[in-house]
């Protein structure tokens, strides 16, 4: 039966247009725009015979909907995660084994993101690792704009590896058997095993990597989202930026039977012009030690001073110098500890009092490296301006400007301090609770048994989760609620209607229509690739499982006209589905969209590209398993 283009059609093809336009030339923010067109459409349906653009009692279900609340929970999860120090570990075992190039970060987090999406929602596998790719990109200085998109889109090239990857698939087998029922017994069709899909879905997350670490530097947008502040910078860029010291900040490995045996911090810090921030001995960690503490060998140190007058000092006391940070790498991150400036007020206590009066490194927390007084920097380290200073026994005075290295939550602990008035505004001020790893784990755990072993709502799973860290404070409400990227809701909320507007007007089913009388005559080949391109461009507009929906029954009929195979149609349209590069519409591209700065043209050039290779590996390597 030919499907008549109506009234009704032609204002959701209007819309369509709109919103792409919105999307691609940013009139407004394209949460706004999402905002608009739901509007737009609740109000063009009170107009007579526009009754089915929506449903007005029900136009704002998109906010309730499973993705929506998935996507909020997964946030919630992933917050928890990452407040108990657990992503900082990860980001930490990525860089020590991939080095901090962005041809090797790249294929370690895609591909570690790639293969978890295979098992759960690739919106929870990329929202996952949000925190682990932002502590990357502060620690290696790349801008996180390289380092999520790969991460992103392999997450959607994951969930093609195994039939619980994505929805789609998911669906594929109930609608294979609903298919079967109308036909013969020659053409029915065998359901898909778990891994039928594996050798398919793995050549698309490895040509995802590829193209990446191949062409990234050419189709990568460098853009990057953090403001300036001595928590993004390197200690060693700001001490030398503000106050011209030279300084590095090395490890020392000190030998069993080293001569600097019972020496205290103190006098080898004004022996030799450095620093001692860190010291680990035994299995146990100090952060900024007290400066009376005993050197005991064998031992590791964290130095901050000039690299070569390290070495040199090294080579005399025979001890090694460590290329990097290793045992230090993770507690001296830029997302951890770093370089404040903290001032002396008039009605402070503390004046005519001395760092060593006050014990600062082990009562506030704080390793006194200069103070800046009256337009002078008096600082342990010789300088090119300045002699050096025993800054540790200097009397503090009014307005004196202390100049500390310092772990950030010491330092928001010290904001509460009436005798100091904290400068440093820009540093992660929320508080870790590496005590609460266990609970965090375990409803992590839970969560995850729950989506892969029973059929419980995914959205109602992962609330599980999300509510057992809030319940055992792991993360506390209100952090919950920060946690959530409410722009990525709106967005994806607020297009839920749209969808529901081009399958509900028949719309999808017209251009469906106008598609397969254009393929009418084609090969079998021809064929298959123009459903894959319909799917492709359904799956922009609509939701994934409504195109699927869709187009398999539309799929197997082509197929079974043809003379091909309606099991192979029908897994084409599942997986194209899952071909959602070009515009912002997927739940992870909008996941991605805010925390990296990327705009709809930054989609449509490297996701132009992605979806091309899809179409030509997706169909090569489907005609070739199957």
């Amino acid at each position: 039966m030919e499907i008549v283009l109506t009234t009704e059609m032609m204002v959701v093809l209007a819309i369509l247009g709109v919103t792409v336009l919105l999307f691609v030339t940013e009139v407004f923010r394209i949460d706004f725009s999402a905002i608009m067109v739901m509007v737009a459409l609740g109000l063009l349906a009170q107009l007579p015979g526009l009754e089915n653009l929506a449903d007005t009692s029900r136009l704002f279900e998109g906010f309730s909907s499973n993705a929506v609340i998935s996507i909020i929970a997964v946030m919630i999860l992933g917050a928890g995660l990452d407040r108990t120090g657990l992503m900082s570990q990860v980001a930490a075992a990525i860089l020590k084994y991939g080095g901090k190039t962005e041809a090797r970060i790249i294929p370690i987090i895609s591909g570690t993101v790639g293969l978890i999406s295979s098992f759960m929602q690739n919106v929870g596998a990329a929202a996952l690792f949000l925190p682990v790719v932002s502590r990357i990109s502060i620690r290696t200085n790349l801008p996180l704009s390289r380092l999520l998109m790969p991460m992103g889109f392999c997450a959607i090239l994951g969930g093609t590896v195994t039939m619980v990857g994505s929805s789609p698939l998911i669906l594929l087998n109930d609608l294979i058997a609903t298919s079967n029922q109308s036909l013969d017994e020659s053409e029915r069709m065998q359901p898909f095993s778990l891994f039928a899909v594996t050798p398919v879905g793995l050549t698309l997350v490895a040509t995802g990597i590829l193209y990446f670490v191949l062409l990234g530097r050419w189709v990568l947008p460098d853009r990057s989202t953090k403001e300036e502040g001595s928590s993004g910078q390197s200690v060693q860029e700001y001490l030398k930026k503000i106050y011209g010291l030279k300084s590095d900040l090395v490890e020392v490995i000190v030998p069993e039977g080293s001569v600097l045996r019972g020496h205290t911090f103190s006098d080898i810090m004004v022996a030799h012009n450095l620093y001692i921030v860190g010291s680990y001995h035994r299995g146990q960690r100090w952060f900024t030690p007290v400066v009376t503490t005993k050197v005991e060998d064998p031992c590791r140190l964290a130095i901050l001073g000039r690299r070569k007058v390290i070495e040199d000092i090294a080579y005399v006391y025979g001890l090694e110098v460590l290329p990097e940070l290793d045992i230090f790498a993770e507690a001296y991150a830029p997302t951890v500890a770093g370089v404040a400036e903290v001032v002396i007020p008039p009605d402070s206590d503390v004046i005519g009092k001395s760092a060593r009066d006050l014990q600062m490194r082990k009562t506030y927390g704080l390793g006194l490296l200069a103070i800046h007084r009256g337009g002078e920097t008096l600082s342990l380290v010789e300088t090119d301006e300045h002699e050096a200073t025993n800054v540790g026994t200097e009397p503090f005075r009014a307005g004196d400007t202390l100049v500390a290295f310092t772990a950030w939550d010491s330092l928001a602990r010290l904001s509460k301090n009436r005798d100091f008035v904290i400068v440093t505004s820009d540093f992660p001020m929320e508080e870790m609770r590496p005590n609460k790893v266990s609970w965090a784990l375990l409803f992590f755990v839970i969560t995850i048994g729950l989506i892969l072993f029973t059929d419980l709502r995914l959205s109602l799973a992962l609330l599980v989760g999300a509510g057992g860290m809030i319940a055992t404070n792991v993360l506390r409400i209100d952090e919950a609620y920060e946690a959530v990227s409410w722009s990525t809701v709106f967005l994806l909320a607020s297009l839920i209607p749209l969808g529901q507007a081009v399958q509900n007007t028949g719309t999808a089913a017209w251009i469906a229509q106008q598609i397969l009388t254009l393929l009418d005559g084609w090969p079998l080949w021809g064929l298959q690739a123009g459903i894959a391109v319909l799917a492709t461009a359904f799956t922009l507009v609509m939701s994934n499982v409504g195109a699927t929906v869709l187009l398999v029954p539309l799929a197997v009929s082509i197929a079974v006209a043809a003379g091909g195979d309606p099991a192979i149609f029908a897994l084409t349209v599942a997986i194209s589905t899952s071909n959602s590069f070009l515009i912002p519409t997927h739940q992870v591209n909008a996941l991605i969209m805010g925390p990296a700065g990327y705009k709809v043209t930054d989609f449509m050039k490297s996701g132009g590209i992605m979806t091309l290779l899809f179409l030509v590996v997706s169909l090569f390597m489907m005609n070739i398993v199957f």
